[in-house]
């Protein structure tokens, strides 16, 4: 799989800074639903040039939601938080 399908886009939301303010080298990234954490540290180490400590993922379950009368469901998706080496830091997340 190509490194640029592993990591679809970094996830910024407020919980996501707050454990980043609360860890030093947390990161969140919003990822591939079938790619597994060898995948995902490769990926992270290769475009960022960091080594990474630990990952966790989550797959995140799409919600219900409504238009008019019409229901439908957005798609399952997977979370993966990246935990860095002490002292680096992925430069595209400090100028947010």
């Amino acid at each position: 799989m190509n490194l640029y399908q592993v990591i679809k886009k970094p996830l910024i939301t407020e919980k996501a800074m707050a454990a980043r303010e609360a860890v030093a080298g947390l990161y969140a990234f919003v990822v591939d639903r079938e790619a597994d954490k060898t995948e995902i540290r490769a990926a992270v180490e290769k475009l960022f040039k960091v080594h990474v400590k630990k990952i966790n993922t989550a797959i995140m379950r799409g919600k219900t939601k409504k238009v008019g009368r019409s229901v439908g469901r957005r798609s399952n998706w997977k979370k993966a938080w990246v935990e860095l080496a002490a002292g680096e830091k992925i430069e595209f997340f400090e100028g947010v």
